[in-house]
């Protein structure tokens, strides 16, 4: 192996190392290390075709993971915020970027008009990572720049439609208008209905073979398949990825793809920046310097400025207003992915050296979002300043998922418990990787979702983690499934409390060691019922029964190792 993959791997793990204890996105380092790697500083490699490719496999995954958040139901509960406070804040912002960007370039028109608008979306993948580090995605003021942060994700849509009213060709405004309208509804319409009727389907026959390799190239394929279809028919192929995440962010399957893509998803999403680093003229940003500072200082106020002041006039408190807009305040991957599929699409809305500093203003900005964020929590409690005013924790019911108890498992036991817990109006969710289970649970009503309780990603996004969660309930037939998802649990949330079942005195003996609260080992516990109803009717008294049973309990059941020879009963 060349030294030159050492030398890069070590610049990859420094530059994650600083900027992840800085709180500052993963993704930034690499795109620092690609500039560092690349033909401007160490010359260690070049852009080749490779690369490229690999970079636009990037591209889709990127495309695919923003339309995995796009879901229907969602969309609907959070309609007010999205429609509202997201679709005032983009407009509010291009509104100032227009005139200033007119003002200072000899762009045209349509070329201001296209950087104002990928200038007001903001970083989905840094915002949702600082909230959820900050412990503030749950409270109102998350609530509502993830609200801002759906409608970019979902302008994105008319945005890749409009690209070849970007390429600079005749431009007719009421024409173009009905033409992203009929073409962005179309998609999505198309969406729901091949996800209803098609993609369900085909879900569920490669859930029932329990192949974690079917399942994963079903996904790719998906992504592929809407990629190909949107090239035909003229569009960017970064549109079908986003469709195809449109499309399993509808089904019952959509957190188990999120967790099963993630780790790929990471691996070609890396590439992309690196990339894009390595492509980087530093020479242009080098000769600019003053641009590039300038614009980045001039970005961050002006969104700032125009959130704060759109999230005052919604009535929003002024600590939230100040907080949504340092989140907020920054450039996004948005930008840098539609210039790059601009680039390659040949498309020049801009001239490509002004796409370069463009493209250092938005990775700069990125990088001050955590410092901004630190030094407003410094001044807020050096000073005292603002101690009235606390993160307010949502409502429930305004997530699609916060459960008080998680239940691994939905088979008789999993199904039980679930009936008790929802008669009692207590919150849960349960999961299970019998695709047939899940479909009649969730035809009956139950809360039931496709996933699989060992993969610890599966159990975050389910809500594990959270302080609202309470307990998790292991209602697993399998005793490794059972043994694993305990340990996932644990590594999640160490403190939780966990239930579990269990066929016999070893099984328990071997939960409770690895922390379970509780482990109930079924076939005795039906045997202790059964002595129950024969010693009640045949005259012992309820007390002493009781007595006896919780003696027999006791020590892990201990007086029942003699009594018990077959370990499988």
């Amino acid at each position: 192996m060349p030294v030159s993959v050492l030398i890069f791997f070590g610049i990859i793990f420094v530059l994650v190392f600083l900027l992840r204890t800085m709180r500052v996105g993963a993704l930034v380092a690499f795109l620092l290390a690609g500039i560092i790697a690349g033909p401007f500083v160490l010359n260690l490699f070049h852009v080749d075709e490779t690369l490229t490719f690999l970079g636009d496999l990037g591209i889709l995954f990127l495309w695919f993971n923003i339309g995995l958040e796009i879901n229907m139901k969602r969309l609907w509960q959070m309609r007010r915020n999205i429609f509202g406070f997201g679709a005032a804040q983009v407009l509010m912002v291009a509104v100032m970027l227009f005139p200033i960007l007119v003002g200072l370039t000899n762009w045209s028109i349509i070329g201001a008009i296209t950087i104002s608008l990928l200038f007001a979306m903001s970083s989905t993948s840094e915002d949702l990572q600082l909230l959820t580090d900050r412990n503030q995605l749950n409270t109102d003021m998350g609530h509502q720049a993830f609200s801002i942060l759906l409608f970019q994700d979902l302008l994105s849509i008319p945005l890749l439609a409009m690209l070849p009213v970007f390429a600079g060709r005749s431009f007719n405004l009421g024409a173009t208008i009905i033409d992203v309208v009929v073409t962005s509804v179309t998609l999505v319409l198309g969406v729901v209905v091949v996800g209803r009727f098609i993609l369900n389907p085909v879900m569920r026959a490669v859930s029932k073979l329990k192949s974690r390799e079917a399942f994963l190239l079903v996904v790719m394929l998906n992504i592929a398949l809407w990629a190909v279809v949107m090239n035909l028919m003229g569009l960017p192929v970064g549109l079908g990825a986003f469709l195809a995440g449109m499309l399993m962010s509808e089904t019952i399957y959509n957190h188990q793809v999120r967790a099963e893509i993630s780790p790929y998803a990471l691996l070609f999403l890396s590439l992309f920046f690196i990339s894009l680093g390595m492509g980087l003229n530093l020479n242009v940003l080098i000769e600019n310097w003053y641009i590039v500072v300038g614009g980045m200082l001039g970005l961050v106020f002006i969104k700032f400025a125009a959130m704060f002041i759109v999230a005052r006039v919604r009535h929003v408190p002024f600590h939230d207003a100040r907080l949504i807009a340092l989140v907020l305040s920054q450039g996004g991957e948005f930008a840098l992915l539609m210039f790059q599929t601009m680039k390659t699409s040949g498309i020049s809305a801009v001239p490509a050296p002004d796409q370069e500093i463009l493209t250092a203003i938005i990775i700069l900005s990125m990088v001050t979002t955590p410092f901004l964020l630190a030094l407003n929590d410094r001044i807020v409690r050096s000073t005292n300043m603002f101690a009235k005013y606390r993160n307010r924790k949502l409502n429930g019911g305004d997530h699609d998922i916060q459960p008080e108890v998680i239940i691994c498992g939905f088979g008789r036991v999993g199904q039980i418990i679930a009936y008790i817990l929802g008669s009692r109006k207590i919150p849960y969710v349960a999961l299970d990787l019998n695709v047939s289970a899940v479909m009649m649970g969730r035809e009956s009503g139950y809360n039931v979702f496709y996933g699989d309780t060992t993969n610890s990603t599966v159990l975050r996004d389910f809500g594990l983690g959270a302080r609202r969660v309470r307990a998790v309930v292991v209602a697993l037939d399998n005793t490794g499934t059972a043994r694993n998802t305990v340990l996932s649990v644990r590594s999640v949330a160490p403190r939780v409390k966990v239930f579990a079942r269990a066929r016999n005195l070893s099984e328990t003996r071997a939960l409770l060691k690895q922390g379970v609260q509780e482990a109930w080992p079924e076939t005795i516990e039906s045997s202790l019922m059964l002595a129950r109803g024969v010693l009640g009717q045949l005259g012992i008294p309820e007390s002493t029964v009781s007595n006896m049973l919780d003696e027999l309990r006791s020590e892990n059941y201990a007086e029942l190792d003699n009594a018990i020879t077959d370990a499988n009963n």
